[in-house]
């Protein structure tokens, strides 16, 4: 048995001692009920209904603070552009892509930490860190300066990424709320991005530095409450200085790279979510080729073609909840499909995935200066309904199947799927100039279907993969 398992097991009978002698009753499977329940500070899952709103809300804070800066520039490039004379047309993905690797390093490191020094430190410590770099943006005084500012950003704002899903599981213990909590993270991740462009293109104007001045604002305001987030991490709480030994934190930080590769559940859902996502990236840089290039529209404009995205993101979220309602019932019931781990998860992924294939095909044949703008716009709503469906049902199943674990499993995949964002959009542009707007989304297309499959074997044999997994339940 590892020295994480020994702590952990001494810190649950710790607590289970605890409930013993105030007499806690146990958590309720079907949702988060604290009637009748002793809070017990050493445990976050029976903490009090509003300090766990609070943690959750400041989860979701943090998190729109980093994917909204993760695309703010795309909306004002050409405004950055010409006040740093930049020259070549392929620099001008830089600031975001640089900003996405940002995402591949720092869950590597944040993640595990976070299993090792507690949530706390981690998102306080980095998130200060992102503040005074977003500030450095504002103020650089050259293109160089901005995009390694923007790299530096970018690692400090992937630990929202990678800790939420894991401080989530801290305090929600019921697969049900857990489940709803992360939808509703899921939205944000959808939705933030789509209003950066939107500001920046309007903000941008009035000087490019304004576009970090709004981010700046952002991050100050949501400094305040970050620096009052409790720790949820059980293990931490107890504070047993042996998990901080060398060896444990070895152990911690290459255990998201063993569980890569390592753990077929993980692997496979790594590579479906890293495409989806390069291709959520990749819009950034294909909209203003549709709308500014192919329609004529000026930046602020254009960026209002972003929007259907994040209405798609929230249909999205209202069939989340409803199939969740109709798992509920059928869980009543006692059907026997309702226990299968899969079937609980995988089906909105099912959905999602053939909207995000029509979605590009919509886009792509739609795209032209003989159809009205507002058709290639409203292809926005399926691709946000299945990008958020995809990421969904594939985050919840990660989160279910390595629950003490989800930590260094959400660093995984943010890795992964930071990789081809950062990467991807570098090639879009070109693509699109050799390929055109059809045969480039038509390709994109054609793949998104292939990944789709992957789905398919989960739900067939994901049962006998995870009863082989060392970290997964």
């Amino acid at each position: 048995m590892d020295l994480s398992r020994e702590d952990q097991l001494g810190n649950r009978l710790s607590t289970c001692q605890y409930i013993q002698e105030s007499k806690v009753q146990p958590e309720k499977s079907g949702g988060e009920s604290i009637m009748g329940r002793v809070e017990n500070p050493l445990e976050p899952a029976t903490w009090h209904g509003s300090k766990k709103t609070f943690v959750a809300f400041v989860g979701l804070l943090t998190l729109f603070n980093s994917v909204f800066d993760s695309t703010i520039p795309s909306g004002g490039i050409r405004f950055i552009a010409a006040a740093l004379n930049v020259q070549g047309e392929s620099q001008l993905a830089l600031p975001t892509s640089v900003f996405l690797i940002g995402y591949v390093t720092g869950p590597l490191v944040f993640g595990p930490m976070s299993e090792v020094y507690g949530r706390r430190v981690v998102m306080i410590g980095s998130f200060v860190l992102f503040t005074i770099f977003t500030l450095a943006c504002a103020v650089a005084p050259s293109w160089l300066a901005l995009i390694i500012f923007r790299s530096l950003c970018g690692i400090f704002a992937s630990t929202p990424i990678a800790v939420t899903g894991g401080i989530f599981a801290d305090i929600y213990r019921s697969p049900l709320t857990r489940g709803r909590v992360m939808a509703l993270s899921m939205a944000v991740t959808a939705a933030g991005p789509q209003f950066a462009p939107v500001i920046a293109g309007f903000v941008a104007t009035a000087g490019w530095r304004w576009i970090f001045w709004v981010s700046l604002i952002l991050a100050g305001v949501t400094l305040v409450p970050v620096l009052f987030l409790p720790e949820t991490f059980q293990p931490a709480l107890v504070k047993q200085p042996q998990r901080r030994g060398e060896g444990v934190v070895t152990k911690a930080l290459a255990r998201p790279l063993y569980m890569l590769f390592c753990e077929p559940i993980l692997s496979f859902t790594c590579l479906y979510l890293s495409y989806a996502s390069a291709i959520f990236f990749m819009y950034f840089e294909a909209y203003p080729l549709i709308f500014q290039g192919v329609y004529g529209m000026s930046d602020g404009i254009a960026g209002l073609a972003f929007l259907p995205i994040a209405v798609g993101a929230g249909i999205g979220l209202g069939i989340f909840l409803a199939y969740d309602s109709f798992l509920q019932r059928a869980k009543s019931r006692r059907t026997s499909w309702s226990s299968i781990e899969e079937y609980q998860r995988l089906p909105l992924a099912c959905l999602g995935g053939p909207l995000y294939m029509v979605a590009l095909f919509w886009l792509g044949w739609s795209a032209s200066p003989d159809i009205h703008w507002i058709v290639p716009m409203l292809a926005g709503i399926p691709f946000g309904m299945g990008f958020f469906l995809i990421f969904v049902a594939l985050i919840n199943y990660l989160i279910d199947a390595y629950h003490e674990y989800a930590a260094s499993a959400m660093a995984a995949a943010s890795c992964c799927r930071s990789i081809l964002g950062a990467v991807l959009p570098l090639a879009a542009v070109p693509m699109f100039r050799q390929l055109g707007i059809a045969w480039g989304c038509g390709l994109l297309g054609f793949l998104s279907l292939l990944m789709s499959l992957i789905l398919f074997v989960f739900i067939r044999y994901g049962d006998k993969i995870r009863s082989r997994s060392r970290y997964g339940h």
